[in-house]
């Protein structure tokens, strides 16, 4: 397995909502994709995780992505540790990615933060050659992968990113994404799901927010809508015209 973009989100549905439309446009250009999910998030106001994961294996299907795997880790009681790093460091090796999308740096749930520091340092030490990992498909010792890039989308907070992606042509399909996870978005038809508390993203002004976010990260860009991303490190270019 080789990709170009593994896409990590500590939730299901924090992919969908924060850079699916970066992955789509990547998927046009005839780049290959996979999803990572580090919880099966069950401790979720609505729906459940069997609920959720079944959203997100649609979602991964509409996506047209080469895989959707879930580690499985607890839901708010993740730890940073040993073993979660290495699960994560086994399917980096695995699939090699040439980018990794990860979690808000910092963000209104305490998991994103934690989930972004956890995925970095899993990407750097999965560099590392002395840091020994079994391939669950091999049985063999992995070798080692560091990813050339990790780019943090931006979720929740209104942070000021470093750089967006136009994601103009892919709006609607973003949302078609976005509204597959029924159990966590308000929808007309999902009367199932009306009388389960509410959360921020269960209003009916939900979907106008997610267009109105897209249109303020775009507009410095000169683009219609875009979604925004932060780094860790100075971003290179080859040249200035790689600028927009």
């Amino acid at each position: 397995m080789k990709i170009d973009i593994l896409a990590v989100g500590v939730h299901p549905d924090d992919i969908e909502l924060s850079c699916s439309g970066t992955l789509l446009r990547h998927l046009d250009m005839g780049k290959t994709v996979g999803l990572l999910d580090l919880t099966r998030g069950e401790l979720g106001t609505r729906g459940n995780a069997d609920i959720r994961a079944r959203e997100a294996a649609e979602a991964a299907h509409l996506m047209g992505v080469a895989f959707r795997k879930n580690l499985n880790l607890a839901d708010v009681f993740f730890e940073y540790n040993r073993e979660s790093i290495l699960q994560i460091i086994r399917i980096i090796r695995w699939c090699r990615p040439e980018v990794v999308l990860a979690n808000a740096l910092n963000d209104r749930h305490p998991d994103h933060g934690r989930a972004a520091k956890l995925v970095a340092d899993a990407c750097f030490y999965a560099g590392l050659a002395k840091i020994v990992t079994i391939g669950e498909d091999t049985g063999q010792p992995q070798e080692r992968w560091r990813p050339k890039a990790l780019y943090h989308y931006i979720q929740d907070h209104n942070l000021s990113p470093d750089f967006v992606v136009d994601i103009t042509p892919y709006i609607e399909r973003k949302i078609q994404l976005v509204k597959t996870f029924r159990s966590q978005v308000s929808l007309p038809d999902a009367k199932e799901y009306r009388q389960e508390l509410s959360t921020p993203i269960s209003g009916e002004d939900f979907m106008q927010f997610l267009y109105a976010k897209a249109r303020t990260y775009a507009r410095p860009a000169g683009v219609e809508f875009a979604e925004g991303f932060n780094v860790s490190r100075p971003l290179g270019v080859r040249d200035l015209f790689d600028l927009i």
